[in-house]
């Protein structure tokens, strides 16, 4: 199908008294937050009622969450070559369909492997019938949730804006953040109330199936598919607009960007942060335990960090329409380097204030930079492709984490080697993100 068809299908987005663009950013924004499910923040409020309902140890869990997340990172790039091909709304329409699917699915996981196990007789091998059926589970989670659902929103949003393009993605940003820290709460709150399988059930029937519609209605992949311009300009406005250093000159293809310096300085970063967090999230109760808090305080932790994370948005995303990414890079690089070190000494106190300062610098700046520096680098025409590989990279990066995380207190009673490790690689990266600059602006010198 092509990403045209039936654009002006309930509406058309032409005639709307206000920029379309602004709705596109509501409802990529919405898009988002309804990827949390796919999340290993969402994942992770449900982790300790596997291990209960499965029979597995932590360290297993985990191993079947590595495995089903890396499957799914290699698909990652290729289904950003299919948005390049049907655009946000039929692609969204299908994963959301899907991504309900998958909750509906892991909401009785143990009850389907249990049963096929009893029905072939394999009690001998129940554990590896299991183990089998999680991880195809976490395989599609993560494909339709993190992957695909936040790729395709995230897409959509950039490419209706350029100039304002950094405003756009810190107001998301916003809402963003507001809505990760505030989801582990709501999710404990549904586990608690009504047990862990409906809460599956409910978010398949509000994330997934309801959410679909509102994609099919409301998303458009582009604007100048529906007759408008970036950024609601004018024709006449676009030309004057050409001489903006903002607007990419070249549209770099996948390969291209590859052989690109700042790609890979920008590829690592995002990536080590992906480990680093799902590591962090999906053995949350287990570090604060370690450091002598409790669950409250550990799901607690995502609030103020979120707040920091709001203000951080906004003005790294309007920072972002003014001054070099490389400078927003490096402060992004700085909080990691912040809240690694933290982590390694966490106890109630400075640690754990430094952690939430960390965090929260690099919450607020990850959306910006994974939103808006590919297509101010590399163009939008193969954007699909180029953040699909971003996001493969960075989901399978995200699967190392709770393993590494979990081995590192398995093996020595604590966090702080998972932390020291991941500081190592982030301070290097820090080191080469000061030659990391703008491919287009040199383009533009020449």
């Amino acid at each position: 199908m092509q990403k045209t068809s039936f654009n002006r299908v309930p509406f058309n987005p032409a005639k709307s008294p206000v920029f379309y663009g602004w709705f596109i950013l509501l409802w990529g924004t919405l898009g988002i937050i309804m990827s949390v499910p796919g999340q290993t923040m969402g994942v992770s409020t449900f982790t300790d009622h596997l291990i209960d309902a499965l029979g597995f140890s932590r360290n297993e869990l985990s191993t079947a969450y590595l495995l089903g997340t890396i499957s799914s990172s290699f698909m990652l790039t290729r289904a950003g070559r299919w948005y390049d091909q049907v655009g946000a709304r039929w692609l969204g329409g299908i994963i959301t369909v899907a991504l309900g699917i998958v909750l509906l699915y892991l909401s009785q996981v143990d009850r389907i492997a249990f049963a096929i196990g009893s029905f072939l007789g394999a009690e001998n091998i129940q554990f590896y019938l299991s183990f089998i059926m999680i991880m195809g589970g976490f395989f599609l989670l993560r494909f339709t949730g993190q992957g695909v659902l936040t790729m395709v929103s995230r897409n959509m949003m950039m490419k209706w804006f350029d100039r304002k393009r950094g405003l756009a993605n810190g107001i998301s940003s916003v809402f963003v953040s507001l809505g990760f820290a505030i989801a582990p709460l709501v999710f404990d709150f549904l586990i608690e109330t009504y047990s862990w399988r409906w809460a599956w059930i409910l978010l398949a029937l509000i994330a997934g199936f309801g959410f679909s519609i509102v994609v099919l209605i409301f998303f458009r992949d582009n604007p100048e598919d529906c007759g408008l311009e970036q950024d609601g300009l004018s024709e006449q406005q676009i030309k004057e607009e050409q001489k903006i250093k903002s607007r990419a000159e070249k549209q770099y293809t996948l390969k291209e960007a590859k052989k690109s310096y700042p790609f890979w300085v920008l590829v690592v970063a995002l990536s080590m942060q992906a480990l680093y967090i799902t590591g962090f999230t999906f053995n949350i109760v287990s570090i604060f335990e370690a450091a002598s808090m409790d669950k409250t305080v550990a799901l607690a932790v995502f609030v103020p960090t979120s707040i920091l994370s709001v203000f951080i948005s906004l003005t790294g995303g309007w920072l972002s329409d003014h001054i070099k990414m490389k400078y927003l890079l490096l402060v992004f690089l700085f909080g990691q380097i912040v809240s690694m070190i933290s982590l390694a000494f966490l106890s109630p106190g400075l640690p754990y204030v430094f952690l939430i300062i960390g965090n929260g610098i690099v919450g607020g700046l990850f959306n910006v930079l994974n939103s808006v520096v590919w297509p101010r680098f590399y163009g939008r025409k193969h954007l699909g492709a180029i953040s699909g590989f971003a996001m493969s990279s960075l989901v399978f990066f995200s699967a190392l984490g709770p393993l590494m995380f979990s081995f590192s207190f398995s093996e020595t009673g604590t966090y702080s080697w998972a932390a020291w490790g991941c500081l190592v690689i982030v301070a290097v990266n820090f080191i080469a993100a000061f030659k990391a600059e703008n491919p287009q602006e040199k383009l533009a010198a020449n």
